[in-house]
């Protein structure tokens, strides 16, 4: 069972709703240690300092923030704990707004919020209030140490999700990004607009999560079950690099030739159409 990691209250006007937060997410990456390779020896890291390489104890070490190239202001843990924010157990709620005008990239972890003891009916407004509303609360939580923007939102089971954002100055802008191409180089003509809907209706489908795997840690999963049974692992060739096809109209037809053959056939549609799309992708 999942373990509640904070524990504090929704303000919500003069209203105060006790909740616990509990991670939404569980990572599944495969974890390495560092050996070296030949010996098998495990790879420590050291704290050193530069010039002496002297090994540094962690109770001496404070921080430093490079203001010109070369140039550090030092930093002590006491006047880093000076500026912190002050120490709350509740997450204020500032503004409600429409979940359409939020930008996917602003959401940075998700955590769902749970009624504490004696708080259920409270949540239950709430929850009942911003569903029937379709908002979403914009609020403030200090979570270790550090000041959080976070979307408080119904989601599907009749719970709260809590998701911590990203401040607007810490979105890059695309005008900011080198090669931006313009307006007229993403000019497409109706028929092609046309084509590549058709091919897009074709493609859509109910939002199934899952059914999409991390394929990459499967395999290797299995890879490390391989080798401790002793198997030897032979190496794969490098992949081919994908062919560029010269006309975008003649890659469109394609694939919806693709499309309409497979819902004749077996109805491996969008297995098929998603293969030509990796294999050949079309050149603006």
């Amino acid at each position: 069972m999942a373990r509640a990691m904070w524990s504090g209250a929704i303000s919500f006007g003069l209203v105060t709703i006790p909740v616990k937060l509990f991670s939404a997410t569980s990572s599944h990456s495969v974890e390495f240690n560092q050996f070296e390779k030949g010996t098998g020896e495990r790879i420590r890291y050291k704290r050193v300092a530069e010039k002496s390489e002297r090994e540094v104890e962690y109770r001496d070490i404070v921080k430093g923030h490079e203001v010109e190239d070369g140039k550090f202001v030092i930093v002590t843990p006491e006047e880093l704990a000076a500026v912190e924010p002050t120490k709350s157990r509740t997450i204020d709620i500032e503004d409600f707004v429409d979940l359409a005008d939020i930008d996917p990239v602003y959401y940075d972890h998700p955590y769902y919020l749970i009624p504490d003891k004696g708080a259920t009916k409270a949540y239950g407004l709430l929850l009942g209030a911003m569903q029937e509303s379709g908002k979403v609360a914009i609020a403030r939580v200090v979570l270790r140490s550090k000041e959080q923007l976070v979307a408080i939102r119904p989601a599907p089971g009749d719970v709260l999700m809590m998701e911590t954002m990203i401040f607007a100055d810490e979105v890059i802008s695309p005008e900011d990004i080198d090669d931006l191409p313009s307006a007229k180089d993403l000019k497409a003509s109706d028929r092609e607009l046309k084509m590549a809907q058709q091919l897009i209706d074709s493609l859509s489908a109910d939002f199934e999560p899952e059914k999409y795997h991390d394929e990459y840690r499967e395999k290797v999963l299995e890879l490390i079950e391989r080798k401790a049974a002793g198997e030897e692992i032979a190496v794969q060739p490098e992949a081919p690099k994908p062919k560029k096809v010269p006309d975008l109209m003649a890659a469109l037809e394609a694939s919806l030739a693709a499309v309409k053959g497979d819902d004749d056939g077996k109805g491996e549609t969008k297995k098929k159409a998603s293969s030509s799309r990796k294999k050949e992708p079309a050149k603006s």
